[in-house]
């Protein structure tokens, strides 16, 4: 695939005219409907009129090829880094009102468990021993402490998630790096995991 049509096909093509003559003429051909101008980017001759003039070194700086590739890559993976900030952003914001809800949020479930484990039982399913309900049951005796590490944390981490976002999506260089260093940050923790022993089918799926 020919990255650089595919990119003027998506952005239009760049034409630009430099000052210098002999730079002038190599990059320009008279045609029947008029002065056609070498594109920057995939290389081909357009009629038009040229996007831009001047001194051969303030010419637009367009990316070709393996860097346009380089680029769409990267704009998949701050996709998802915008995906990840909005599910921590609605974490975030579903840990702290519980942080000051805790007690109305436990009467509420409280109150319509014995409904719930009524209609299951009604269907033959019995849920005493869900893995769910368990879930649950332990995310309602949190320890305060733990509330407001995440209370804290999750916000940070999701603001991590969309400056590696924007740096991805510019395609700055910048942005590789902190998406690299915020990355190898949790490396650690997955190694101490390993060395543990707590290898699950999702951990070896995603080594």
């Amino acid at each position: 695939m020919d990255w650089s049509l595919f990119g003027c096909a998506r952005q239009g093509h760049v034409t630009y005219a430099p000052d210098e003559p002999e730079l002038r003429n190599r990059l320009m051909a008279p045609t029947a409907g008029g002065t056609a101008w070498r594109c920057l980017r995939c290389g081909a001759f357009v009629t038009g009129g040229e996007h831009g003039s001047g001194p051969a070194a303030a010419a637009p700086l367009v990316r070709r090829g393996r860097e346009l590739r380089s680029e769409l890559i990267l704009r998949v993976f701050a996709v998802e880094r915008f995906l990840r900030f909005l599910i921590i952003g609605v974490a975030a914001y579903g840990v702290w009102s519980f942080k000051y809800d805790q007690a109305a949020i436990q009467r509420a479930y409280n109150s319509a468990l014995p409904a719930v484990r009524a209609l299951y039982q009604d269907l033959g399913l019995d849920i005493s021993h869900s893995k769910l309900l368990v879930l649950v049951n332990h995310a309602l005796t949190i320890s305060p402490r733990w509330i407001t590490i995440l209370t804290i944390g999750l916000p940070v981490y999701a603001v991590v998630e969309l400056v590696e976002g924007i740096g991805l999506w510019l395609g700055r260089r910048w942005g590789e790096y902190f998406a690299m260093i915020a990355t190898s940050v949790f490396l650690p923790l997955e190694v101490w995991e390993l060395a543990r022993g707590h290898v699950t089918w999702l951990r070896s799926r995603r080594s």
